[in-house]
């Protein structure tokens, strides 16, 4: 991913609230799963960290990015946003500048 695409996404991911917490039980199964699903549908995903949370957020976007195969475009302080382009071009939502 380039900057320039990286940066059309964080300015997408601005007016995008969070749909997703972490909170005190950190990553489940469960979680990894419905982000992954979220990620399959949305392709752009923001993830709210809860304060009881202990574990660091880079080390999470990096878990997460891992698990549903997709790209950890940023991390600011307890928000992490994550992309995943569309398998099937038709199915894509968002359009990336060129690189």
């Amino acid at each position: 991913m380039t900057s320039r695409q990286r940066a059309y996404l964080k300015s997408l991911a601005m007016t995008t609230d969070p749909i997703f917490q972490i909170g005190k039980s950190s990553l489940t199964p469960e979680i990894t799963a419905a982000v992954e699903e979220a990620l399959n549908k949305r392709e752009l995903v923001k993830i709210s960290i809860l304060q009881n949370c202990d574990a660091d957020p880079a080390e999470l976007a990096e878990a997460l990015s891992a698990r549903t195969h997709s790209e950890t475009v940023q991390v600011i302080g307890k928000k992490i946003v994550l992309y995943k382009q569309a398998k099937e071009e038709k199915n894509r939502k968002i359009l990336l500048p060129r690189a």
